[in-house]
């Protein structure tokens, strides 16, 4: 697992996706955002309507009764960025090894300098098990992962999402109630789905991406199902048709299409499941041939990047080697010249010999990093408008202050908690990922254009 430390200061301030945003916004740069409302603090969206906030989200759908945050305090709204960064460390110097702060590769520098450990969902919700007595784990990043850290960790560990908001629009594409509903049709189809055919296989074998709710997780652990992670979608694929004569993959339909395809499996024989349909809009003949049948599903901040932008970017950098995340549209994909995990490509530019061009599509705050503490080489994000992930930037530096101060005042705020008939399944279902070991010669990342 690997894990990078948080960036230092003069790092961060060069790579601020935020001081960007504001300098565009009142012109004092040239450039252009998806949303100038990037430049308010997020307290301004969580007291108006229901949403996701401005940035890549910002026209999705939110699901009714999503969680929403309560008022933060006037003194938190207030206080200028210095003093928000002096809360933060004394209150982090108070609380000691009693509290871990993680950040997700996508969170705004302002939050990454005072995480703990820096890395994607799974390898964060690992590196909380490294501090077993931490009575408190502080997770910036969105509603999903911190599911996932209480999942993992002790009964007695609060684990604390700063703003109960940041949700993520692609979890949100794939509930409990439409996946049951779809299994149960998929059941017209096949039969009893716990019933092995002549093959030794079952009909199909349900795979959640680790982007899900927890309850979707217990509902693949309680039907023979596995999650999987952009590293190691193939290697969970393999398992599965093992085990299944095909597999139902969501909620991201890009990384189950883009990884399948490499595997060999024919566009033809991976249908989509619309779940406003029924049989997904399929008929029953097509879903017989399916061997991946694919949920309507995808990331905002990854359906931005498009083939014209890679082209563009080889027009204007000769040499430009251009790295896609598996979450891109399968065109994007296959013209890109390699596409993998977030950690694989923090690999791949760490291992590239001075002087080398990327052009990356994926989130801009790891992006601007990047190129940020890689000065060697030069590393541009592929989609030219700044155009954060919405929920990822409903953390702010307020809200990781407020929960701390609380921590030191004794109180626990924001608190997620999965329940035990829910958290058992989900466990089970991490378990089996964690079983399926990829052979030595398997690369991590899906092959472009294969």
């Amino acid at each position: 697992m690997t894990i990078v430390q948080p960036p230092a200061r003069d790092v961060r301030l060069a790579a601020s996706v935020d001081r960007s945003i504001r300098l565009i916004s009142t012109g004092s740069s040239a450039g252009s955002t998806c949303a100038p409302e990037l430049a308010k603090g997020p307290w301004e969206f969580d007291r108006g309507p229901a949403g996701y906030g401005p940035g890549a989200s910002m026209g999705d759908v939110i699901p009714t009764g999503s969680p929403r945050q309560g008022a933060l305090p006037d003194e938190y709204r207030r206080a200028s960025d210095a003093e928000l960064h002096d809360r933060i460390r004394a209150a982090k110097a108070t609380l000691g090894d009693r509290v871990v702060v993680l950040g997700h590769f996508y969170q705004r520098d302002e939050v990454v300098e005072h995480a703990d450990f820096v890395g994607d969902s799974f390898q964060l919700a690992n590196a909380a098990l490294t501090k077993p007595d931490a009575e408190a784990i502080v997770f910036c990043g969105v509603h999903f992962m911190a599911e996932t850290a209480d999942l993992l960790s002790k009964p007695e560990q609060a684990v604390i999402l700063p703003n109960l908001a940041a949700g993520c629009s692609m979890a949100d594409m794939a509930d409990e109630s439409s996946v049951e509903e779809c299994w149960e049709q998929l059941e017209e189809v096949y039969g009893d789905l716990a019933t092995p055919g002549a093959d030794g296989r079952v009909p199909v074998i349900p795979v959640t991406y680790m982007n899900s709710s927890a309850a979707l997780k217990g509902f693949v652990g309680r039907n023979g199902g596995i999650v999987c992670t952009s590293s190691n979608a193939r290697t969970v694929l393999e398992w599965a048709f093992e085990r299944g004569q095909r597999v139902l993959f969501f909620p991201d339909q890009h990384l189950g299409r883009n990884t399948a395809k490499a595997m060999g499996v024919p566009l033809e024989q991976m249908p989509m499941w619309n779940p406003r349909k029924a049989l997904g809009g399929n008929s029953a003949e097509e879903l017989t041939h399916a061997r991946v049948i694919l949920w309507h599903g995808f990331c905002s901040v990854h359906r931005r990047f498009t083939v014209d932008q890679i082209e563009q970017a080889r027009r204007e950098h000769p040499g430009v080697q251009v790295i896609v995340h598996p979450e891109c549209p399968m065109p994007v994909v296959d013209a890109a010249d390699a596409a993998g995990s977030t950690d694989f490509i923090v690999k791949a530019i760490a291992a590239a010999p001075a002087g080398s061009t990327f052009a990356i599509g994926t989130e801009i705050n790891l992006v601007q990093r990047l190129a940020a503490e890689h000065p060697e080489h030069t590393i541009f994000c592929l989609d030219p408008v700044v155009c954060p992930c919405s929920t990822m930037y409903r953390i702010h530096p307020g809200y990781l202050a407020w929960v701390l101060e609380e921590l030191v005042a004794g109180r626990v705020v924001n608190r997620i908690t999965v329940p035990d008939t829910v958290a058992d399944p989900a466990r089970l279902a991490l378990e089996r990922m964690l079983a399926a070991k990829p052979p030595a010669a398997t690369p991590a990342a899906v092959p472009a254009g294969a």
